[in-house]
């Protein structure tokens, strides 16, 4: 029981909790927000949330049971929409996925959306079950993320944040501000 609350306590797994609330609550969010605000803030947030996702410890899964799923179709769905609808012809992106590149020999179009909203459903549900504070559901919780992690969503971030990447710094600035007069003229 102690090497449990020293697992579900420690450090980088709070951190990552810390991080995963701010991702979840910034796809929550119903304020507006600009296009390229929105691509700036997760172009940081992601790669931060990828590294506090590879330091959480790896826990013993043979006592683990399935944790409760707390996102639903709907929850899911409505993330998905609202970063689609924000990101309008950005979304798509086109992938090659490298693994099965002996299987598939054409890029396939992807959706950010869809990538952060696969994302989001893992973390959201391993930060509602840190809320209700149980503890045995807590490491449940963190063995599942962590494997999640690894397996799936992990992979998703990286293509979110390269699709993001392209979006942020393509050649069409056409969402830019006007330029600012120099403050010293």
């Amino acid at each position: 029981m102690e090497n449990m609350k020293a697992v579900i306590y420690a450090k980088d797994v709070l951190e990552f909790v810390t991080v995963g609330v701010r991702f979840c609550a910034f796809l929550e969010q119903d304020a507006p927000v600009r296009p390229k605000d929105f691509i700036g803030t997760l172009s940081k947030l992601l790669p931060l949330l990828y590294l506090k996702a590879e330091m959480l410890p790896r826990v013993d899964e043979t006592e683990c049971s399935f944790p409760e799923e707390f996102v639903t179709e709907q929850d899911y769905e409505a993330v998905r929409s609202q970063v689609a609808s924000l990101l309008g012809e950005k979304d798509a992106y086109l992938d090659l996925d490298i693994a099965n590149l002996h299987y598939i020999q054409e890029p396939q179009v992807k959706n950010i959306s869809e990538d952060l909203a696969d994302v989001y459903q893992s973390v959201r549900n391993f930060v509602t079950t840190y809320k209700l504070e149980l503890e045995q559901n807590m490491y449940d919780a963190l063995a599942q993320v962590k494997e999640q992690f690894e397996m799936y969503w992990g992979q998703s971030l990286l293509n979110a944040l390269r699709a993001l990447h392209g979006a942020r710094f393509s050649d069409d600035h056409s969402e830019e501000e006007p330029e600012e007069t120099d403050f010293w003229e």
